[in-house]
């Protein structure tokens, strides 16, 4: 992690600790927050997401000028130190040459087989089949950052074709009780049921002039990967919470049970109310690495004040960068595709997001035509994706928080 990503988390430290002392004090005091506290809290709130946003962009960007250099480096075939110590790009010294900045001379000194064709990916054989793997990595990893069902670490199966799955199930579990001397022993069978797993597809389109595919000097590569990424995770992560399962996926509110419903008539949730939905959830299933809180940005911000019995705040703030935060010792994500707390609002899940399957069919297909909008001389790019979802244990492995009806 850079000195920059660090300074920022340090920052949120500080900035949380305030907030807290700010709570502590008004709780001590046994009143609410007076005009100007309830100012700072929601001053100090808003930084904490802005201080959260900007350290994801500094942790992504390190990682996507990471990438590119070392995918510069593979073509190129260049393993040469920079200054600061990393591989640098051929690229970069000729472009330094061509405004006349440092030597006079440039050499072209490849370490290995050179053909400049290959930086034309119109055929597979000059190039193209470098593109869907470099291209997959990447979407895939900015699909798991704008969905946060797929940061709960559901179960993905992964196939190569779009056939409809078959999942089996247990409906019922098989039931055992005590038998007199001699008497005929109840017959007890486990009841078994399936879910079916199909293959919907995402697309999105992305035109782009040939006069910045030519002369760009950003990271053309990682804004388009990044844009399309967004695009189909947007898509199919609003699916994956509240999909109908007729022509889309089936959304994990949309199967789950309530487990608690809030006493509020205006729906808010409260420190006893999050208790009792943790505990209407089997301890197996709260057992599990993949049990998780998924609730929205604006749904956390709420959160943060609550405090249990004890006086302690039931949220606690991540330590580690890149770990989630904890309430009530469980890791909490958001997205943005939950609602928001209200009357009959389904505005909290919580549960083991392991039942929960997500079909990916194929990969992220990712595609370039230089003949599309000819007429235009724009190039177009293509990401495809075939993903299906849905819970499939309905036993109560998964369940909401309510609000009042």
């Amino acid at each position: 992690m850079s000195q920059v990503a660090q300074a920022l988390r340090e920052r949120r430290a500080g900035v949380w600790e305030q907030a807290k002392a700010l709570a502590d004090k008004a709780s001590e005091e046994n009143r609410a927050f007076s005009g100007e506290e309830e100012s700072s809290w929601v001053a100090l709130n808003a930084e904490l997401d802005a201080l959260d946003k900007r350290i994801k962009a500094v942790l992504e960007g390190e990682q996507r000028a990471k990438d590119a250099d070392e995918a510069m480096n593979r073509l190129t075939g260049d393993t040469r130190k920079s200054k600061s110590g990393q591989a640098s790009s051929g690229s970069d010294e000729l472009r330094a040459f061509a405004r006349g900045e440092g030597s006079r001379y440039f050499d072209v000194v490849p370490s290995g087989p050179v053909d400049y064709r290959a930086l034309s990916k119109l055929t597979t054989g000059a190039g193209g089949n470098t593109v869907p793997t470099t291209f997959y990595e990447r979407l895939f990893a900015h699909l798991i950052e704008t969905s946060a069902v797929l940061q709960t670490q559901p179960t993905v199966l992964n196939t190569s074709s779009g056939e409809t799955v078959q999942v089996p199930k247990t409906t019922a579990h098989s039931s055992a009780a005590i038998v007199a001397e001699a008497d005929t022993i109840a017959a007890s069978d486990p009841a078994f049921g399936q879910i079916t797993l199909g293959a919907y597809k995402y697309g999105t389109l992305i035109q782009v002039s040939r006069e910045l595919v030519d002369d760009t000097g950003v990271d053309l590569e990682g804004y388009l990967s990044m844009q399309a990424g967004r695009a189909l995770g947007n898509a199919f992560g609003a699916h994956m919470v509240t999909g109908t399962g007729t022509a889309q996926p089936r959304g994990i509110v949309t199967d789950a049970t309530v487990g608690k419903t809030g006493a509020s008539a205006d729906g808010v949730v409260t420190a006893d109310d999050l208790i009792d939905l943790q505990y209407s959830v089997i301890a197996p299933y709260r057992a599990s690495a993949s049990c998780h809180w998924v609730v929205k940005d604006a749904t956390l911000g709420a959160l943060r004040k609550l405090k249990g019995s004890d006086g302690q705040y039931i949220w606690q703030q991540s330590l580690v960068a890149g770990a989630p935060d904890m309430l009530l010792g469980k890791p909490i994500i958001t997205d943005p595709n939950v609602a928001a707390v209200g009357t009959s609002a389904k505005s909290v899940i919580f549960g083991d997001f392991s039942q929960y399957f997500v079909r990916m069919a194929g990969g992220v297909r990712f595609e370039r035509s230089d003949d599309f909008a000819f007429n235009s001389d724009l190039v177009t790019f293509r990401a495809l994706m075939r993903a299906d979802a849905a819970l499939v244990d309905l036993t109560g492995a998964v369940k909401v928080f309510q609000g009042a009806v």
